[in-house]
């Protein structure tokens, strides 16, 4: 699971990088950089998600609750990373 997660977080940045956001790093250090703001920006999204998630298991009463807010949680959630990576992952080409 582990290694499935960290090649898709490689694969995404990689495709990201290169087709949304058309960004050439200059050297190795700048990549290594970004590919960890990159993740950062990941695991906050991802812990909005979870949250979302959860709080719609806790609070309403209904079995496909965690669903809805699954669903919202994970919507919410990509765009939010597309704007977090536009403006502060990918802001500048240096």
């Amino acid at each position: 699971m582990t290694a499935g997660t960290l090649a898709g977080l490689i694969a995404k940045y990689v495709l990201d990088k290169r087709y949304i956001f058309r960004y050439a790093a200059s050297h190795l250090r700048e990549d290594a950089l970004k590919f960890f703001a990159y993740s950062m920006t990941g695991v906050l999204t991802t812990i909005l998600f979870w949250g979302t998630e959860i709080f719609f298991a806790s609070f309403f009463n209904h079995s496909q609750a965690k669903y809805a807010g699954a669903c919202l949680g994970l919507t919410v959630g990509y765009v939010m990373k597309y704007f977090l990576d536009k403006h502060l992952v990918f802001g500048r080409q240096s």
